[in-house]
């Protein structure tokens, strides 16, 4: 199957798309200095599903993905604290790091 198949994949992509223009609005002293994490950690993301997809051992993979999942979802909500991000805002991200993290969590069980 090919990666632009996975719907986790295409789900982090989405997420990928709404982030940047979201982070090129933070005032600038932290757009290269929270926003790069947040870019960072969601392309790490997308970078562990793919090679989680192409390898046959996928769990190693699919782990550290949760782990970045997880960085993600605290710089996602210290962004929202800091109120670089609105409640809105905040809210898009947070229930479309939920589905990813649902879907992650699937692939997880299924190949333990």
């Amino acid at each position: 199957m090919s990666f632009q198949n996975l719907s986790i994949f295409q789900k982090t992509y989405e997420l990928i798309l709404w982030i940047y223009p979201a982070v090129n609005k933070f005032p600038k002293t932290q757009r290269f200095v929270l926003g790069q994490q947040i870019e960072n950690t969601v392309l790490d993301l997308l970078k562990l599903i793919i090679q989680a997809n192409a390898e046959r051992s996928k769990l190693p993979h699919l782990r550290q993905a949760s782990v970045e999942l997880d960085k993600l979802r605290i710089i996602i909500r210290l962004a929202k604290d800091l109120k670089f991000l609105s409640i809105k805002q905040y809210g898009f991200a947070t229930k479309n790091i939920n589905e990813i993290g649902k879907m992650l969590g699937g692939w997880i069980k299924s190949c333990n």
